[in-house]
């Protein structure tokens, strides 16, 4: 069972969006994603930028799976995830868009390095290892790092995921338990860890 269940879980992640792993020849091309990305940039390639309303922290895209983004980028344009915004952009974009900006937001910087940092959340993300690795440096790469990523962002999708705003059988579960007061424990936990940066431009 230990086995198999990390390709069950990732395999349930890409049947909501349509969107099955990455093969070679669906790697994104970075440097057409880098003259494709100025929309993107304009609020996550800003340090401390934030969503308007509600208002929380724009997510740190550097160091994630591109991987990941994509399914994100094709789960907006799917309206399985609400945001008007994004889904305005996302619906402008081809599969390939999506595939090359995705590959330049992901590795416009590299995930920072540093020990773990221990804190009130380690126990309770126990729960969350099997997709999100220890510390939250995910190795699968349908399921997000989440180390170092905003902590009020990581509370925003975690209450999406409980409220059913963000659809996803698997997160919808794990977190259909907890509380306020869990999900900012878990999210500061994160948050701490070194891992996500934001963006950085690049000009071509």
């Amino acid at each position: 069972m230990r086995t198999i269940l990390p390709a069950l879980l990732l395999t349930a992640s890409a049947l909501l969006t349509g969107a099955m792993p990455a093969t070679a020849q669906d790697t994104g091309d970075a440097a057409r994603g880098s003259k494709l990305s100025d929309t993107c940039m304009g609020c996550h390639g800003i340090a401390g930028y934030r969503n308007a309303y509600p208002s929380y922290s724009v997510p740190e895209l550097a160091g994630q799976h591109p991987e990941y983004l994509y399914i994100a980028l094709q789960g907006y344009k799917a309206q399985t995830r609400k945001h008007p915004t994004m889904y305005a952009q996302a619906t402008t974009l081809s599969d390939q868009d999506m595939r090359d900006l995705t590959a330049f937001l992901a590795g416009s910087a590299p995930l920072k390095t540093g020990p773990a940092v221990d804190g009130p959340g380690k126990e309770k993300a126990v729960a969350c290892v099997a997709c999100h690795g220890e510390g939250g440096r995910s190795q699968m790469p349908n399921w997000p790092v989440l180390a170092g990523q905003k902590a009020d962002y990581i509370e925003h999708a975690l209450h999406q995921y409980k409220n059913g705003e963000r659809k996803d059988p698997i997160m919808g579960a794990q977190v259909a338990a907890l509380s306020d007061q869990d999900i900012r424990t878990l999210a500061s936990y994160f948050a701490a860890q070194p891992g996500l940066q934001t963006a950085a431009y690049k000009k071509n």
